[in-house]
């Protein structure tokens, strides 16, 4: 065989002969089919021919298609072969340039990099040599005009050798950048001559391979570093953390029990990430999330407690609803806990997109309306637990052998992927990321910022709903419940990448924010750090999470 270099899968005679015997065999099969398909589809949505024209038309068609379906039958088993034969044949030219280039491209690099490292020692001998030369010619010149156009001479000096260093690095990078694509292209040409070859398919390990290729080409350690430093850090507190545990006496921490058990914690706050993550997502947040885990909490707890409540609102009788089934009783008290948290999170959504106030002041207010209200009709009372037999089928947990399964962590699985598929999937979706990224743009594309943001608002309220409404089930309910938690929602959005300049994010990191949160409060509660101490860790990582975003922000601008 020919060197690589001179014939490769583009020029390669016996692949070119495949490819265009390939080809003929096709013609009247798979490329007829799809032609003809196409035209059926452009009749049928065009306007202007008559309903009898497109008739005879895709009647016509349909005998073509038939046709085209018989020479594919005909012509599969050769069709088949071949293209095993041949896709196997340019892999291995294909491989064999690779290598080739490979080679090539390392002793280029090599010389690359000598040559700049010479340049840049020339770059600086010639700035030397220029600065005594300054020095010689201002030697004797003492007067003060002197000395001030020697500043000025200096600093140009100065200048200069700054912008020709800064010339050869990006020569150097650039050069380096082509290498890079040349080895790149090699592969491409293989991956797409094979491609070809198969008529457009490819099979999971050709898949799979181009999925690494990709991230090999694509990756920048220095932009890694930049998006990634703040997971690093906090997956070292985490190894540092797994380390201790047992050192201290405190226990395993990398068991399957302390697995499922900060997510079972991440569970419910799951709900609340979600929906702040969407007026994040639009550059606003939500203060009032905390009050609507009680207010929704606190209605699921009243209406499925066992027996008379304690609390008497608004000083009326204690309420007992234990006369209705169980069934009617958990429905009401989803249906309530989703009712009103959607009702005051709609309310701040109303003067937001009505009235342009940021999510700050209308939260803010809604949150002391909830606070208000809960406190004067219940008095601080905590409500008790909720009756133990329907604890146990909603929010208990599976035995799968030794371990306990919780049930919470099936609802918060069923919340993202609602969520994902809303934000990724749909229109409204997209219109969210519009409004989020401009809304001056977004509304002159004839997106309704009103409608987008309201809609934003009701969906938080929705998931609010329904985390307050599980929350009942891990521990006693009262107007205090959830009192702080908006502020770790908002840090596991910020943490997790959704950036608060609007328009950026994605549900993975909202989800990611939460787990590492909890389970970093997991982690320092297990080793028994100080709550207060837990605090300034929180602190330090929110603080981060911002000035890592601020710079990234900067760097796009």
């Amino acid at each position: 065989m020919e060197s690589a270099l001179k014939l490769n899968v583009n020029t390669d005679p016996k692949i070119l002969e495949y490819r265009q015997k390939l080809h003929q065999l096709r013609q009247n099969g798979v490329f007829k089919l799809n032609e003809v398909k196409e035209t059926s589809n452009n009749i049928k949505k065009n306007k202007v021919i008559s309903k009898e024209e497109k008739a005879k038309i895709l009647q016509a068609n349909q005998e073509k298609i038939i046709q085209a379906k018989d020479d594919m039958k005909l012509h599969s088993e050769e069709i088949s072969s071949l293209v095993t034969e041949a896709a196997s044949y340019t892999k291995k030219v294909g491989i064999t340039n690779e290598k080739e280039i490979k080679e090539k491209v390392k002793k280029e690099k090599e010389l690359v990099n000598s040559e700049h490292i010479a340049n840049l020692e020339k770059i600086k001998k010639d700035n030397e040599a220029k600065v005594l030369a300054l020095k010689e010619n201002y030697k004797d010149k003492l007067t003060k005009e002197d000395l001030e156009n020697y500043k000025i001479d200096s600093l140009e000096l100065k200048k200069n050798l700054k912008g020709q260093i800064h010339d050869e690095n990006t020569s150097y990078l650039n050069k380096l950048q082509n290498l890079k694509d040349e080895a790149n292209d090699a592969y491409l040409s293989r991956k797409n001559a094979i491609k070809d070859i198969r008529n457009g398919h490819e099979t999971i390990v050709e898949s799979v391979e181009g999925w690494w290729k990709n991230k090999v080409y694509t990756f920048d350690l220095k932009k890694f570093f930049l998006n990634n430093a703040l997971y690093i850090t906090i997956l070292l507190i985490y190894i540092l953390c797994i380390i201790l545990a047992p050192l201290t006496g405190k226990g395993d921490l990398l068991t399957m029990s302390s697995i499922l058990q900060i997510l079972e914690q991440s569970s419910t706050r799951m709900f609340y990430a979600l929906g702040v993550a969407g007026l994040i997502l639009l550059a606003g947040t939500d203060l009032s999330v905390g009050r609507m885990i009680a207010l929704g909490s606190v209605t699921t707890a009243v209406l499925l407690h066992d027996g008379p409540n304690v609390i008497r609102f608004f000083g009326l009788d204690p309420l007992d609803f234990t006369a209705m089934p169980m069934f009617f009783r958990v429905v009401i008290a989803l249906l309530l806990s989703v009712v009103l948290c959607t009702s005051f999170s709609a309310l701040a959504g109303f003067f937001t997109a009505k009235f342009k106030m940021h999510p700050f002041i209308t939260t803010l207010s809604t949150q002391l309306l909830i606070y208000g209200l809960l406190y004067f009709s219940t008095t601080g009372t905590p409500t008790g637990g909720v009756e133990s037999g329907i604890k146990d089928v909603i929010g208990g947990r599976w035995e799968i052998g030794d371990i306990y399964f919780p049930k919470l962590i099936i609802y918060a699985v069923i919340a993202i992927v609602v969520v994902w598929f809303i934000w990724n999937k749909t229109k409204f979706g997209k219109n969210m990321y519009a409004v989020g990224g401009n809304k001056e743009a977004a509304a002159v594309s004839g997106i309704s910022v009103f409608w987008t943001t309201l809609g934003v608002f009701i969906m938080a309220g929705i998931l609010y709903g329904f985390g307050s409404f599980f929350e009942s089930f891990r521990s006693n309910s009262s107007a205090g419940t959830g009192q702080g938690l908006e502020l770790d929602a908002i840090a596991a959005c910020v943490v997790g990448g959704i950036s608060f300049s609007g328009g950026i994010g994605k549900i993975r990191g909202a989800v990611l924010g939460v787990i590492i949160f909890t389970g970093l409060t997991y982690c320092l509660s297990f080793l028994n750090i100080d709550t207060n101490l837990q605090f300034v860790f929180k602190g330090i990582i929110i603080m981060a999470a911002c000035a890592l975003d601020s710079v990234k922000y900067l760097k796009k601008k």
